[in-house]
């Protein structure tokens, strides 16, 4: 498996990225688009019991079949297996068949940009503030992307996307993967009282 070097950067103003990004000659390669995914486990829950679990994710200009898994909330905690797809729901529907059980469906809207051959994420999510993704094939080039960016590494969360609901409400991990339906609108009643 390979490991994700990527760090994220919570609750920042996308506009003020932007700026920067094309002031450093980064070139905006998908605009904003609705991104879906659907996450997969066996019914008896053995990839969660590890850190892991399979996603297919429909990218707006691709799908992809993955494999990932978490070990740590470090720099290279996450590690993971990619394949593009040619089809979302057939895709799910195949995993499906064989047994794999859907628990759990996403949306966010995402746009990418590259700077030195480093992929920058501007992310948002459902009930949550924006925030940014720097993914590098090497630790030297994330942290060169980061520091361009006026960020520091100290300040970077690791991990899925739950850092970033965890970062704003008080939820636990399983309550997070618990939710069925992650989309936009209204916070749902019960996540609203746990606002920090």
């Amino acid at each position: 498996m390979q490991t994700e070097i990527e760090a994220k950067f919570l609750n920042l103003n996308h506009d003020d990225i932007r700026v920067q990004l094309k002031k450093l000659g980064a070139e905006c390669v998908q605009p904003m688009r609705l991104m879906r995914r659907r996450n997969f486990d066996y019914p008896d829950k053995r990839l969660e019991k590890i850190g892991g679990w399979i996603r297919v994710r429909d990218e707006g200009n691709k799908v992809t079949l993955s494999y990932k898994q978490l070990n740590d909330r470090s720099l290279h905690g996450t590690k993971e297996i990619n394949v593009e797809v040619s089809d979302f729901q057939a895709t799910c529907d195949l995993l499906e068949t064989i047994g794999i059980k859907s628990f759990g469906y996403q949306e966010s809207k995402r746009e990418s940009w590259a700077l030195d051959g480093v992929e920058v994420d501007l992310d948002e999510w459902p009930w949550i503030k924006p925030f940014i993704e720097i993914e590098a094939l090497t630790e030297e080039k994330l942290k060169s992307v980061i520091n361009k960016l006026g960020l520091k590494l100290a300040n970077a969360k690791h991990g899925s996307v739950e850092v970033a609901y965890q970062a704003e409400y008080k939820i636990s991990d399983p309550e997070i993967y618990a939710i069925e339906e992650l989309k936009f609108g209204p916070v749902p009643k019960w996540l609203e009282k746990r606002k920090k």
